[in-house]
C-alpha cells in the first residue's frame, strides 16, 4: 500500500491512545479483589469483552473476511488475563493497520453485515473512528462500574495520554 502522508500521525496517536487507555484500565482491574467484588469484575469484563468483540468484528469488515461472531459479545466471559492479552494483540493490529493505509483507502467504502443481519456501509476512515469512539464509550462505562468497588476510574482522555507520553507538551506557555 502507498504510504499515507497526511493522516498517519493522527491515526497513530489515536490508536496508541486507545491501547494506552485499555492497558491502564485493565491494570487497574487487576488490583481489585475478585473474591470481594465478583459481580463488579464480571460486569466490567462483560463490557470490555463487548468492546473487544466489536473491534474484532470491524477488523473483519476492514479486511473483508468473515469475523466469526454471531453477536457483539460472547456467551462465555473470558478471564481478565485472557481478555487483556486479546485486547493488546488487537490494539497492536489496529495501530499497524491504521497508519499503513493510503489516503485513497481511507475514503474507500466497505460493505458488510452487522451481527443482526442488517447491511452496513462505511468508509475505512469512519470504521477506524467508530472503533476509537466505541472503545472510549465502553471504557467509561467500565470505569463507572468499578466505582462500585470503591475504585476511581482512570482519567481516560486524549490530552492526558499526550501529556503522559510527551511530557514536553506540558511546558509553560510564553
Amino acid at each position: 500500500m502507498e504510504a499515507n502522508l497526511q493522516t498517519p500521525t493522527l491515526y497513530k496517536s489515536l490508536f496508541e491512545y486507545k491501547a494506552w487507555a485499555n492497558t491502564e484500565l485493565l491494570s487497574l482491574m487487576q488490583s481489585i479483589d475478585a473474591n470481594t467484588f465478583p459481580d463488579i469484575i464480571h460486569s466490567a469484563l462483560r463490557g470490555l469483552n463487548h468492546a473487544y468483540v466489536v473491534d474484532a468484528i470491524f477488523k473483519g469488515h476492514l479486511l473483508q473476511v468473515p469475523h466469526g461472531y454471531e453477536s457483539t459479545n460472547t456467551l462465555a466471559t473470558p478471564s481478565l488475563q485472557d481478555l487483556a492479552c486479546s485486547i493488546r494483540d488487537l490494539d497492536a493490529w489496529y495501530m499497524a493497520y491504521a497508519v499503513s493505509l493510503a489516503e485513497s483507502a481511507l475514503k474507500e467504502f466497505i460493505e458488510f453485515r452487522f451481527t443482526d443481519g442488517d447491511k452496513g456501509r462505511m468508509t475505512r476512515e469512519e470504521t477506524l473512528l467508530h472503533v476509537i469512539t466505541h472503545g472510549g464509550y465502553h471504557r467509561g462505562q467500565v470505569g463507572q462500574i468499578l466505582r462500585g468497588a470503591a475504585v476511581l476510574p482512570p482519567r481516560d482522555i486524549f490530552t492526558r495520554f499526550l501529556h503522559a507520553t510527551e511530557p514536553a507538551r506540558r511546558g509553560i506557555i510564553p
